[in-house]
């Protein structure tokens, strides 16, 4: 058995079976425990390591710019709106959001696989293009700037009515804008998705602020256990949500 890049490895049976009986009883363990190690690229291992959250921290921007920040802030606020029924994407930061992801390993699709062949794709298959989404994030609000200039004299998105910016964002939803370097269909698609999870997601992400969404949909959120109302069909969730770290109205006790 060898490992990728030239680093070779041999593994043989007899190793595999005493590594087998070492796992099962006391008698085989070393008397010091060996570092945890892989044999696929000897990749560095550490408990809990990819499982913790860590939480957004402060309201700047670490990818957008000014720009492609107000740009997001009024297109947000186009997909969720404010209504009597609660607050918007915008209110609820869902620009901070998407703006921590496209700056993180989303951003770089750094478990994504991103090689060729590059061909047209279908509307079932996902993500498909050959630019990571910070990528095509930065080149489509540029393309869509042009497109909006060209179509109503000269104005970029963010100074369109909402009516207007309904618009566009209609037509790229049915890919009938033609944005240089970029499919406007795909891009409006990851674009809605992206928007959804940040006025949804909890909000150690960044967005879905003070949990509003869930408090409007009446959702339990991280609360440990609430099957009591699980059968209660019909009935609005009488508890606040709880995210995963805790509620602000709790406080640690010594």
């Amino acid at each position: 058995m060898s490992t990728s890049r030239g680093t070779k490895r041999e593994v043989s049976r007899r190793d595999l079976l005493t590594a087998g009986l070492a796992a099962g009883t006391s008698l085989a363990l070393p008397t010091a425990p060996a570092a945890a190690d892989t044999i696929a690229q000897q990749v560095p291992w550490a408990p809990g390591e990819a499982n913790k959250p860590s939480p957004v921290a402060g309201s700047d921007y670490r990818f957008l710019s000014a720009d492609e920040a107000a740009w997001l802030d009024a297109a947000v606020s186009r997909l969720i709106p404010q209504d009597d029924m609660g607050p918007g994407a915008r209110e609820l930061g869902v620009t901070l959001f998407i703006d921590r992801q496209l700056a993180g390993a989303y951003g770089r699709a750094e478990r994504w696989y991103m090689a060729g062949p590059w061909s047209k794709g279908t509307d079932s298959q996902g993500y498909q293009s050959r630019m990571t989404p910070a990528q095509m994030y930065r080149a489509a609000i540029k393309a869509i700037d042009v497109y909006c200039r060209g179509k109503f004299g000269g104005k970029p998105f963010v100074e369109l009515s909402t009516e207007q910016q309904d618009t566009v964002l209609g037509e790229l939803e049915e890919g009938k804008a033609k944005l240089q370097n970029v499919d406007a269909k795909a891009f409006f698609k990851q674009f809605l998705l992206n928007t959804q999870e940040g006025y949804f997601a909890d909000p150690m992400y960044g967005g879905n602020k003070d949990m509003a969404a869930w408090k409007m949909i009446g959702f339990p959120g991280a609360r440990y256990d609430y099957r009591d109302f699980v059968g209660q069909h019909g009935k609005r969730y009488p508890l606040p949500p709880v995210a995963i770290y805790g509620r602000p109205d709790w406080s640690s006790k010594a």
